[in-house]
């Protein structure tokens, strides 16, 4: 492809058609290829397996209340759909949801831990130890007890 000096002393090259087009603007669009081919494959998987199952899956011929029910590990249904359960049981969760993320934290520490020295060692301990208080504290209060 022909290279001449566009207007801005960026190199223009004639590209597809013959129009004209900047090299930055090549090397941009270049970057995110990549990104827009998975998209697209993706795309392509998703309608191939949705039409795919569309065509190709079995059709019930008769609908009936025994299908259209609730089946959940070969029991049938018993009592309300609107069980209740322990404020207990979200606390746990929710406990453990807070200190699974908090140790998240501790992987990108330990990556670059020889860069950071002695200050970051003392950081980690500091959080560390703030969440062996916590820890301590919801023990404490009996969240963790299972009565």
């Amino acid at each position: 492809m022909p290279e001449t000096m566009g207007i801005t002393g960026a190199p223009r090259i004639l590209g597809w058609r013959g129009v004209e087009r900047s090299a930055g603007v090549l090397a941009v669009l270049d970057q995110y290829i990549g990104v827009v081919l998975t998209f697209a494959l993706g795309a392509v998987i998703v309608l191939g397996m949705v039409s795919g199952s569309m065509i190709f899956g079995a059709r019930s011929t008769s609908r009936r209340a025994v299908k259209d029910e609730a089946f959940e590990c070969g029991n049938p249904s018993t009592g309300p759909a609107r069980g209740r359960f322990s404020i207990h049981f979200y606390l746990v969760a929710i406990l453990f949801i807070v200190f699974d993320v908090e140790v998240v934290f501790m992987y990108p520490w330990a990556i670059v831990f020889r860069a950071l020295g002695v200050p970051g060692l003392i950081e980690m301990l500091t959080f560390i130890a703030i969440l062996g208080f916590g820890l301590a504290y919801v023990w404490k209060r009996g969240a963790l007890a299972w009565d």
